[in-house]
């Protein structure tokens, strides 16, 4: 049983080596465990701390993909490296380490499949009390949305196994928390959560500018995903709420005409039929949405096997540090992975 431990980055050089020293290195039920950072286009030298303190692996970008981009590569290297478990955390130090082992319990159970670490958002000092009750109504959104329980849906201490991991794609160019949450419960993929403990504050989030702009690509976020998973329901619905405000205005119509005063609404007749044809049009755009979902559907089981296939370890070969032709990580002179 193999743990990787994966760290995405954005100059860390200063917080880096307090997360490194709180991961243990020896855990009941797992025979190795590795750490990979993976340095986001750092100008501070986040990957040289990283591998002066031991950490046996490095992906780094010569440029700032953003955070979905490096925890997406994270998990890929992680796959090729053979990890049977992957347990993500973030390089502030924020989550307190010495509770990856409760964090992975459910998978060595085999309870479940992917678990996120819930903080007690709450009764965190650290946090404002307009950010706790938008991070508090963010996920019951998430929970809605996505079918699953999970109280902190933006924690970033969370762990996976080695299949939840394949079957995961990002697309989204923010974060992964929530579209990874959303797209775990679509799937049918077994989530759990369990409490966790997290470290004084060392800085403030680097991920947003400002509270309302991560409010307003959080929600964009979870409709766009949802609208992939769900596209009949939201095209629908939407479709219904245009087509009724036509009927509406039509038995407005038609009480004025029965009334004898018809003449002088032709206008709203006009605008009535206007918003049914254009309510019908968009239901039959998610009709449409939802066979091309169907299609996208069978192309990430597709994905998933060619993946699980391509990310197989070879027979008689090691699982650490294996590397083919075409692989999209390759090692520069200073043996770290290129993304």
């Amino acid at each position: 049983m193999k743990l990787i431990i994966q760290i995405p980055c954005l100059n860390e050089a200063e917080t880096l080596p307090g997360t490194l020293r709180d991961i243990p290195r020896s855990i009941p039920g797992v025979d190795a465990v590795e750490i990979l950072v993976i340095d986001d286009g750092s100008r501070d030298g986040t990957s040289e701390v990283a591998r002066q303190h031991g950490v046996e692996h490095v992906v780094r970008f010569p440029r700032r993909r953003g955070l979905a981009s490096a925890f997406s590569a994270g998990l890929d290297a992680a796959l090729k490296l053979g990890a049977d478990i992957i347990v993500n955390t973030d390089g502030d130090n924020q989550y307190a380490g010495g509770d990856i082992p409760r964090l992975i319990a459910p998978l060595l159970d085999g309870d479940a499949d992917v678990v996120i670490g819930d903080r007690n958002v709450q009764d965190l000092d650290s946090m404002s009390p307009m950010k706790k009750r938008l991070q508090r109504l963010g996920s019951w959104v998430v929970r809605q949305v996505s079918d699953t329980q999970v109280p902190d849906t933006t924690s970033g201490f969370r762990a996976y196994t080695r299949d939840a991991a394949l079957r995961l794609t990002i697309v989204s160019d923010f974060s992964y928390t929530l579209e990874s949450i959303i797209q775990a419960g679509k799937k049918r993929i077994a989530i759990a959560h369990v409490p966790i403990r997290t470290n004084p504050r060392t800085r403030k989030s680097r991920l947003f500018s400002s509270v309302w702009t991560y409010v307003k690509t959080s929600a964009a976020t979870i409709v766009r995903i949802y609208a992939m998973y769900e596209p009949l329901k939201v095209f629908g619905l939407i479709g219904l709420m245009v087509f009724l405000a036509g009927v509406a205005i039509t038995a407005r119509f038609v009480y004025y005409f029965l009334g004898g005063a018809g003449q002088g609404h032709v206008q709203s007749l006009i605008v009535s039929a206007v918003l049914m044809i254009v309510g019908f049009q968009i239901a039959l755009i998610g009709l449409v949405a939802d066979v091309i979902s169907g299609n996208r559907k069978l192309i990430e089981d597709l994905l998933y096997r060619v993946r699980r296939m391509e990310l197989a370890p070879s027979a008689g070969g090691t699982r650490g540090d294996e590397r083919r032709a075409g692989d999209p990580l390759s090692r520069d002179k200073r043996g770290e992975l290129r993304g």
